[in-house]
């Protein structure tokens, strides 16, 4: 196996994205949940376009940043900042779609139906058809959510979250639990809407596929980003991003789960 040769605590970051292609901007942010600090002086920029993973061990603080980029909930210290670096306001809000780690549509309701009723809750966005089509479902249009596989369940989660249009998607473990099959699926759908314009940010321990199609990789542990960049930067030279991470999970000192302390 080959294993990166760089100590854990001296792991690379690569420098963030530039302002002025910026969606959300995280500014030294801290999260606490009474006296457990949960983040700890985070910070970050996402641009137009990418693809970002958040990767790390269970606990480390994945979930927590992802609410919080979302701006459904406030850092204890710190600012979150939708739109360029530079404006603390805009004359157009930036729109956000979110897809938590569960999602209960109704279960009577059609895909189409569905997607329908969530395209009515935004201002403006894309045309359920098409979101239907964008995300595979163009072949059960009209069957019941409750009838519906776990991989297409999350497939109609995924279009939930973009059928607003929105400039920010976050996505919260958008593949726990699927096959390899449907993994790819819901990566190649998240590349397209990448692709698109939207910045896309998606929370998953799918590394080998991660490495595939992310366009940068936010590895977090112990409350701190330890690497913002490319996935091929990770390990450095003949390293895949599999084997890095198990070199820093099994090594470092402050890994989340296996110290059990921040």
């Amino acid at each position: 196996m080959n294993t990166r040769t760089t100590p854990p605590e001296s792991i690379r970051t690569e420098p963030a994205t530039t302002a002025d292609s910026a969606v959300v901007t995280v500014r030294d942010i801290t999260h606490s949940y009474g006296t457990l600090t949960v983040l700890d002086s985070v910070s970050l920029t996402i641009g137009a376009g990418e693809l970002v993973a958040v990767v790390g061990p269970n606990g480390s603080g994945k979930s927590t940043l992802l609410r919080l980029l979302t701006g459904a909930q406030r850092p204890t210290n710190g600012t979150v900042v939708h739109g360029r670096s530079g404006d603390e306001s805009t004359d157009t809000d930036p729109t956000v779609g979110y897809l938590p780690q569960r999602l209960h549509p109704r279960d009577e309701f059609g895909v189409r139906e569905t997607l329908d009723y969530y395209a009515t809750l935004a201002d403006e966005g894309l045309d359920p058809e098409v979101v239907v089509e964008l995300v595979g479902l163009d072949g059960v249009p009209d069957r019941r959510v409750g009838a519906l596989s776990g991989g297409m369940r999350r497939l109609l989660g995924l279009g939930i979250a973009i059928v607003g249009d929105p400039d920010l998607v976050v996505l919260d473990e958008p593949t726990s639990g699927l096959d390899r099959t449907m993994t790819r699926r819901v990566f190649e759908v998240c590349r397209d809407v990448a692709d698109a314009g939207p910045a896309v940010v998606l929370a998953s321990h799918d590394l080998s596929t991660v490495e595939r199609m992310a366009d940068r990789v936010v590895f977090v542990d112990g409350g701190c980003i330890r690497f913002d960049g490319p996935p091929s930067a990770f390990g450095g030279e003949d390293c895949s991003l599999v084997d890095a991470y198990d070199d820093w999970v099994e090594t470092g000192e402050n890994t989340t789960v296996r110290g059990g302390t921040r």
